[in-house]
């Protein structure tokens, strides 16, 4: 989808040659602006046809003066970001139907933060999955200008950051969304390697490659599926080569039956999602590609599913991670921190700045957090907080939780260095606690997005969050992005 930022009055709107208008109505209304459409919303407020709710609309066809076909009068509030989002999804729930080729947003000023937020809005609620429909209905939208009373510099580079984003949360989506038997270890890979271009270069290694390197904890989960485990380097060069870089770790599990201490039938289809955090990082990576800011970046993908085959790792057993850490395997479903830990150990070879990784791993987090944001674990007060910061930005906001020397003490083990889980109680904190373990000195973070990265029910699919988020923060440690958005409301429980 093309995204177009274009300087235009409202009057200038009624004449334009596109499908569809969204006007973003904010309280005060569109100040010093006139012509048909401004008339039209005027006449709709005063006769109490649009209330002053966010997300409130009004659908017209065929208005005297106005070349669209449809226009949608929305209510946004005070125009921040979070209100305009939501105001473009409820617009675009009205126009759906009529499938617009072309649309034209009417923002009613010139904020970044709103612009940004309603390219991503309006990509989200007309995005569809399609790879394996046998009669698929892709997206129809494939234009959108955000016509603005003035599009300085500024503007155009948070349009073109959101636009981009937009590229990374699809091609996540695209691959979270699909069914395991089309999103192998080796599909992702393949994938991966896509990616490849200048100043992106891309590895992969195969199950010799991980047992000569030692990566013991990788190979007992992969043990039990005929499908053979990926392990995917990726490295984005926009700095100079001695600058260190951000690396980021993605959680691969391309399906998780939960191994010998098998799931739940019920919803288990789900657990094709948990490969969220690998198709994350490589949505990252497009971005980057798109956007070519001046950081060095490397991407980390343990890939391989967890099934329950004669060979799987069983309860009770031990094995030796890369780091040389013995580890008690009580659960076998805990096994993303089991690949994970892998990784954390592999990423020290590249002696980052910062080192994040990302991970649908507990089931606690979602208790916790439920599915507004991701609970965020780090070592580093200053990467903690450029985090937080990068998600409120983003609209793609996390939290932190606590890591207290005092919950390692449910992961002891009599048998092994480590055991992998502590227990119920604070599972999501023991599991960032077992993380911690392979990390070293280097400032890092935990993203457990397992709240966060796909909606179930009637609107089941992916979100491709955390991208949004990470992205911000990688633009923010580029110098290339202001740490703080201007125009965003503070989040009710927000520090």
């Amino acid at each position: 989808m093309d995204f177009e930022l274009r300087p235009m009055t409202w009057a200038e709107a009624a004449a334009a040659e596109t499908e569809a208008l969204i006007l973003l109505w904010p309280d005060a209304g569109p100040a010093g602006q006139g012509g048909p459409l401004v008339a039209w919303v005027e006449q709709a407020v005063r006769d109490g046809d649009l209330g002053a709710e966010v997300g409130h609309w009004l659908l017209a066809h065929r208005l005297p003066g106005v070349q669209a076909r449809r226009v949608v009068a929305v209510r946004c509030g005070e125009g921040h970001a979070a209100s305009v989002g939501r105001a473009v999804a409820s617009a675009w729930a009205a126009l759906q139907q009529a499938a617009p080729r072309t649309l034209t947003l009417v923002l009613a000023q010139a904020d970044e933060a709103a612009a940004s937020a309603a390219v991503q809005s309006i990509a989200a609620a007309s995005y569809r999955y399609t790879t394996t429909l046998s009669k698929p209905k892709p997206r129809v939208l494939q234009r959108v200008v955000l016509a603005v009373p003035q599009a300085g510099s500024g503007l155009q580079r948070a349009v073109e950051w959101a636009a981009a984003t937009v590229h990374g949360q699809e091609l996540a989506k695209e691959w979270a969304n699909r069914p395991a038997n089309h999103a192998r270890p080796v599909d992702l890979a393949e994938a991966a390697q896509a990616l490849a271009g200048p100043g992106l270069q891309v590895e992969v290694l195969g199950p010799k490659d991980v047992e000569r390197l030692g990566m013991g904890a990788l190979l007992a989960v992969a043990r039990g599926s005929r499908e053979p485990l990926r392990f995917i380097v990726l490295r984005y060069q926009g700095a100079a080569k001695r600058a260190a870089p951000v690396v980021l770790v993605g959680k691969g599990i391309t399906f998780d039956t939960g191994g010998i201490s098998l799931k739940p039938a019920a919803e288990m289809d789900e657990m094709k999602f948990d490969m969220s955090g690998a198709a994350a990082v490589l949505g990252v990576f497009a971005a980057l590609a798109q956007l070519r800011p001046a950081i060095n970046v490397v991407g980390l993908i343990p890939a391989c599913e967890n099934m329950p085959g004669g060979a799987a790792i069983k309860p009770g057993d031990v094995v030796t991670s890369l780091s040389g850490q013995t580890i008690e395997i009580l659960n076998t479903d805990a096994e993303g921190r089991l690949i994970l830990c892998d990784a954390l150990t592999y990423a020290q070879r590249f002696k980052p700045r910062a080192l994040i990784d990302v991970a649908t791993l507990t089931g606690a987090c979602v208790i916790a957090l439920g599915h507004v944001r991701s609970g965020l674990f780090a070592n580093d007060e200053a990467l903690a907080q450029a985090l937080l910061a990068a998600g409120e930005a983003a609209q793609d906001p996390c939290w932190r939780l606590p890591l207290d020397d005092d919950y390692a003490e449910a992961l002891k083990s009599r048998f092994a260095d480590v055991a992998n889980v502590g227990g119920r109680p604070a599972g999501a904190v023991t599991a960032a606690k077992f993380l911690q373990r392979f990390v070293g000195q280097v400032p890092w973070a935990h993203l457990d997005i397992a709240g966060t990265a796909w909606k179930s029910g009637k609107d089941k699919g992916a979100t491709g969050r955390p991208v949004p988020l990470l992205l911000r923060y990688l633009l923010e440690q580029a110098g290339e992005a202001e740490p703080e958005q201007r125009g965003r409301p503070r989040r009710k429980g927000q520090a």
